[in-house]
């Protein structure tokens, strides 16, 4: 008997399904061990390793989708624009890394995949407005003389990233919890701008750890925590 378009809709629908399935075993997979195989992924997602690459050409593209999706979810929730306009340099530099801490905190080893993996450069574009609003940040700080104007507000954009992201590999490390690492975050930001220790320690308890987001997604350090 002929096929019906009516025939095809589970087919297709099964399809979608069976992405999003692999998708979520993916996250869940790397989180737990980085270098998780394609055919563990595929076990945990209950397919065989021929059915993934109906969705992905190869491991590589599968861990793309998964970072470069995590990415936007996390520039999406980042404060900028004109929720940050009324806000001081300080303070938006502050309110950034905490919020960055919020979204990563409990999915530690795919945020470390993301940013020191092969994809860092997509990721980074990805994220181009979250490094828009610290460079800005940097740059007003510079201009009223709250933060450091030794080097070029590009410069120091990137040295606060890099503050943030040697703290995800400490917390990482160490097993951080998700209250010290906030604390941890803000304050290297901050150091690196150009802000004392006492300094940072005020602006710092004016800005409330933010809840991170529910997922299935734990990080094995953060459980250990």
């Amino acid at each position: 008997m002929p096929t019906t378009r009516a025939d095809r809709r589970p087919a297709r629908r099964d399809a979608t399904e069976n992405r999003a399935a692999l998708i979520e075993a993916a996250r869940t997979s790397l989180q737990a061990d980085p270098d998780a195989s394609l055919e563990t992924i595929a076990a945990a997602a209950g397919l065989s390793r021929r059915a993934v690459y109906g969705h992905f050409p190869s491991r590589d593209d599968l861990v793309r989708e998964v970072v470069t999706s995590g990415a936007a979810r996390i520039a999406a929730a980042v404060p900028n624009g004109p929720t940050l306009d009324p806000l001081a340099p300080v303070t938006r530099i502050a309110v950034i890394a905490a919020a960055l801490w919020a979204e990563v905190s409990h999915v530690r080893s795919m945020a470390q995949i993301a940013v020191h993996g092969p994809f860092a450069e997509q990721i980074g574009t990805v994220l181009a407005p979250v490094r828009a609003a610290v460079r800005e940040a940097c740059a007003l700080g510079a201009e009223d003389g709250t933060l450091r104007s030794d080097v070029s507000p590009g410069t120091l954009a990137r040295l606060v990233e890099g503050a943030c992201f040697t703290v995800l590999d400490e917390a990482t490390r160490s097993g951080t919890s998700t209250a010290d690492g906030h604390r941890m975050v803000v304050l290297s930001a901050l150091g690196m701008a150009g802000l004392d220790w006492r300094r940072a320690a005020d602006v710092l308890a004016t800005i409330p750890a933010p809840t991170p987001p529910t997922s299935t997604t734990t990080d094995p350090a953060e459980s250990h925590a």
